[in-house]
């Protein structure tokens, strides 16, 4: 059996008027074949099928895979429980064959130098976070020309942190004419198939302010932000696998010193050239960041509760005393949340990414504690008061010669409730007499009459007779006996 192309030179060289004899020798075939193809049309020679022990069970394997999404293994297996006693290669092969997986083909897609950034989301596990546990995620943005890249980490992936990054991404790279975002809540809020995405309104805002228009892939075609999600799985893989931090704040800065030292430096596989060497190519094309900077604070209407708190994400933030139970704006930024009443800044906190912390200013309570005291001290000075009425005279002697007036005054209530209204008057008369304005001489007054003197025992009176006709026991002397002894002694020695 000859092939089309031999065919195609027997029937050129007959057109030449060859023989059959010639064309053998040019063609190098036997003379009898020419001669059998000269004049007749090319067919080519069927294959002969030979039986196969497959043949049999073509049909259930059909039947099989129409009613269960099955593999080759389980189809062979089933085969054997039915008596098939075949190999399993060409099971599979048939398998292939009746079952043909579809592969969409997709167009390579060329961007100009500064037309486009691609962004999204990946994710990555969790990371400690103080006692609590996170889930870790991250922002890509990716330049479609260059390749650069700009990764930044996250505890979360609310509008505020979507935002921040972008402009920490357009600090970094520059701003592209385009921003290609897969259906993302924060950008995306309804994209049909064959319709025209509704984007964000807050997301368009931040478009206009720093230049750039807002591109939606079709829905299921992720291919059209290929780099982006390359990207996402290049981080997961190069830097994130195997990478033990302490904690959550180290990750940004190891992650710059990698972008800089290993992602962007790379010979990058379809380009061939090292993402920062095309990016300096690419600069001239990239617009500048706008230097008025767009608020990205996310805001929310709460009310503070009566321990003067707002609860934000799991955690209560505290408030000025005053505006318990009001209505107030809370601004949530990435590292700090800002609380308005009206249109007045009246609290700010650090961020928290912990969960059930309880997050004060010790500037707060402080207008109610001394609410609460001005109160407590009235109660005071009402009490003593109404002690006696000479107790304004006192109070007003203590304002002029002491300090602190109020100190001596709850001494002075404190007393009258140990030792009672009563001796605390007597105290204060006394005082007041004198003119000693002090709760230390009020308890001196006191103390000094509250001492309990023993009592004089009877007084016996003797008379004279009695005392005289006292009769006593003669005294024991013999203790002095030594005495007349030293004395003799004495007396020898010469001494008078």
């Amino acid at each position: 059996m000859i092939n089309y192309a031999t065919w195609a030179a027997i029937s050129d060289g007959v057109g030449k008027r060859l023989t059959a004899a010639q064309l053998a020798v040019s063609l190098g075939l036997d003379v009898k074949t020419v001669r059998h193809w000269i004049g007749r049309p090319y067919t080519p020679r069927q294959p002969v099928r030979r039986p196969s022990k497959l043949d049999p069970f073509k049909g259930r394997i059909v039947g099989w895979l129409d009613a269960h999404p099955l593999s080759a293994q389980q189809v062979f297996q089933r085969l054997c429980d039915n008596g098939y006693a075949g190999g399993i290669s060409i099971v599979k092969d048939y398998v292939r064959a009746v079952r043909p997986r579809p592969r969409e083909a997709f167009l390579t897609l060329a961007f100009a130098p500064g037309d486009v950034a691609q962004v999204d989301w990946g994710e990555f596990g969790t990371i400690a976070v103080g006692d609590t546990r996170r889930r870790l995620s991250f922002f890509v943005m990716v330049l479609a020309y260059s390749r650069q890249m700009y990764v930044e980490f996250t505890l979360s992936q609310t509008m505020e942190q979507f935002l921040a990054a972008h402009v920490n991404g357009f600090n970094a790279l520059g701003v592209p004419k385009k921003v290609m975002v897969d259906n993302l809540r924060c950008a995306v809020l309804r994209h049909a198939r064959g319709e025209a995405a509704q984007f964000n309104p807050r997301y368009l805002d931040f478009a206009r302010h720093y230049g750039f228009e807002p591109v939606a892939c079709a829905v299921a075609k992720g291919n059209e932000k290929g780099r982006v999600e390359r990207g996402v799985g290049y981080v997961k893989v190069n830097f994130l696998a195997g990478l033990e931090l302490p904690d959550f704040a180290a990750l940004n800065p190891a992650a710059q010193v990698w972008i800089e030292s290993v992602a962007n430096v790379r010979l990058h596989r379809e380009t061939h050239r090292r993402p920062v060497d095309l990016w300096a190519q690419e600069r001239a094309q990239l617009q500048a960041v706008n230097p008025r900077p767009f608020d990205v604070g996310r805001v929310l209407v709460v009310r503070a509760n009566r321990q003067f708190r707002v609860t934000f994400e799991a955690n209560r933030y505290s408030v000025p005393a005053r505006f318990a139970g009001a209505q107030i704006t809370l601004k949530a930024y990435p590292d700090r949340l800002c609380i308005y009443h009206g249109e007045d800044l009246i609290a700010r906190h650090a961020r928290s990414f912990e969960r059930h912390r309880d997050i004060e200013d010790p500037d707060h309570p402080k207008a109610l504690v001394a609410q609460r005291r001005h109160a407590r001290d009235a109660q005071v000075l009402g009490r003593f008061l109404a002690l006696t009425p000479l107790a304004v005279r006192y109070y007003a002697g203590l304002v002029e010669r002491r300090g602190q007036a109020l100190v001596h005054v709850r001494k002075i209530v404190a007393l009258a409730d140990i030792y009672g209204d009563e001796a605390v008057v007597r105290a204060l008369t006394d005082a007041l007499s004198f003119e000693a304005f002090s709760s230390e001489y009020v308890a001196h007054l006191i103390k000094a009459r509250s001492r309990q003197l023993p009592q004089a025992s009877p007084l016996t009176l003797m008379r004279r007779q009695d005392v005289l006709e006292l009769e006593l026991p003669p005294a024991d002397l013999s203790a002095y006996s030594g005495f007349d002894r030293i004395n003799s002694m004495g007396a020898s020695d010469g001494h008078d």
